[in-house]
């Protein structure tokens, strides 16, 4: 049974395991360009789980070929949003399209508020729940 100690946002790959450190990113980075995928670094100060489309740091990485420049451009972009989610997305291009093959958090806020759940009572018997970021109850550049 795995457990989520520390309430923590759990997105993507590794998410049940401790942070990862730089040579564990950099291992991740080369898998991903040993099998030709671009990489892309991206940013959130809103996690809640359908906001898929997160901030793009730069352009996405096509034709690096050096997991260094990669991790530079998360170091620059955790000096730049320190307290902003931080995830690397490895995009696979050999169908025709974009594809996702792999994506990890590798920056969060120190604090991490979590997800409220509210419940709405419908017509008759029906229940309908809603999640919601604690994040957003301030507005965009003041969550953390």
């Amino acid at each position: 049974m795995m457990t989520n100690t520390g309430n923590r946002l759990t997105q993507g790959q590794f998410a049940f395991l401790p942070d990862l450190t730089d040579a564990q990113i950099t291992a991740q980075i080369e898998y991903a360009l040993k099998h030709n995928w671009a990489v892309g670094v991206e940013y959130t100060d809103d996690p809640h789980p359908r906001n898929t489309y997160w901030e793009m740091f730069g352009n996405p990485m096509f034709d690096l070929t050096d997991a260094a420049g990669i991790l530079a451009e998360i170091q620059s972009c955790r000096k730049t949003f320190p307290n902003h989610y931080v995830r690397v997305t490895a995009f696979d291009s050999t169908r025709g399209w974009e594809t996702p093959r792999m994506s990890f958090i590798v920056n969060r806020p120190t604090k991490e508020p979590g997800f409220g759940l509210a419940r709405q009572e419908s017509d008759g018997r029906s229940l309908r729940y809603r999640i919601s970021s604690y994040a957003t109850d301030r507005p965009e550049g003041e969550r953390y």
